[in-house]
């Protein structure tokens, strides 16, 4: 009888183990079984690591296999995790679809055939190649994506386009995809409010108020107290982490003049800012002609790139995730999700 092959990963520190075979899972007692075939023992970083047979994985090889496997709890036998629908009536009753922008593609836009609970998830702002390894390497069932890699429709799912073999990719490992989109830009308590913080803040309305006044795109803001356009600047780059922003002065005004009304919006802001008065705008980018416009108006701009606008909401939301899902399911935020665009 010919020996199947398998990979066996066993967590001694959080008293898990994952299953995973080149045809079916390994069974408890199939492991004690084909113990004797053991060829291989490595107790690096805290995992025991056992090679049956005459297959030989590295440990990055293993770490890609057991992201198809199954979590179970040794000492229950259930599988650790909650199901997918848990995971997105979560996300939807914190930010509902309806709040999104009838031209966007939000909500569960990826289910793999084979039902899996989710004990991982991955949030990245834009969800590229990398960042989806990255998801297969952490052992995650789950990406959400701030933007929806699929937005326009597919016509086919082959190798030579990089969205297209994201989706190929995902399908393969059985990793479900969400995107917020819209509705975390209109919820409160979402990007823009993020956003928003960076400035002392004591009244703040929707640019573009919805059904409930509450909810919508853009903030205009109203500072405690005022701020000059100078320390404005050294905020908005401690809430973004970043080092280096764009900005555009006002029209008779100095870095030392104050700011007591802020317009913002997340991400591309030229059609949600357009015509409101205020003594700055920040966003992540806007057209020349429309930064040109305000500044001539007295205005002043602030540019960060369009996706560091949006990106540092995601390692605070990540924790009110967790506990939203009563800390059964780890949730991460990309290391290599990034913006395109870097100043030189």
């Amino acid at each position: 009888m010919a020996i199947v092959f398998y990979s066996v990963l066993i967590s001694l520190k959080h008293n898990v183990i994952w299953l995973r075979s080149s045809k079916s899972p390994l069974t408890l007692y199939e492991l004690l079984f084909f113990s004797k075939y053991l060829s291989c023992m490595d107790f690096s970083s805290h995992l025991m690591i056992l090679t049956i047979g005459k297959r030989i994985f590295s440990q990055k090889s293993l770490k890609r296999l057991y992201t198809t496997s199954t979590t179970i709890n040794m000492s229950t036998g259930e599988k650790i995790g909650v199901p997918l629908k848990k995971v997105t009536e979560v996300l939807e009753n914190f930010a509902p679809k309806q709040l999104s922008e009838s031209w966007d593609n939000t909500g569960l836009l990826l289910e793999p055939y084979t039902a899996r609970n989710i004990s991982k998830i991955l949030l990245t702002n834009d969800l590229t190649e990398d960042v989806a390894l990255e998801a297969q390497d952490h052992g995650c069932e789950m990406i959400i994506s701030y933007h929806p890699p699929i937005f326009s429709p597919l016509k086919s799912v082959v190798q030579r386009a990089w969205k297209e073999r994201i989706v190929s990719l995902l399908l393969e490992k059985q990793i479900s995809l969400y995107s917020p989109h819209t509705s975390w830009d209109s919820v409160r308590g979402g990007v823009n409010d993020w956003l928003a913080s960076a400035f002392p803040v004591k009244e703040s309305a929707p640019l573009v108020p919805g059904t409930d006044p509450q909810f919508g795109p853009g903030r205009l803001l109203q500072l405690a107290s005022s701020i000059s356009l100078s320390d404005a600047v050294t905020k908005v780059k401690q809430l973004t982490g970043l080092s280096h922003v764009r900005f555009a002065l006002g029209k008779g005004k100095n870095m030392s003049s104050e700011v007591l009304t802020v317009a913002l919006c997340a991400g591309s802001g030229s059609s949600v800012l357009k015509g409101v008065a205020a003594d700055l705008y920040l966003t992540g980018e806007m057209l020349h002609h429309d930064v040109l416009d305000a500044a001539q108006k007295g205005i002043s701009v602030i540019l960060t790139n369009h996706s560091d606008s949006e990106r540092g909401f995601l390692k605070g939301f990540s924790s009110k995730l967790q506990n939203l899902l009563n800390n059964e399911v780890q949730v991460f935020v990309s290391k290599v999700d990034k913006d395109p665009l870097v100043t030189l």
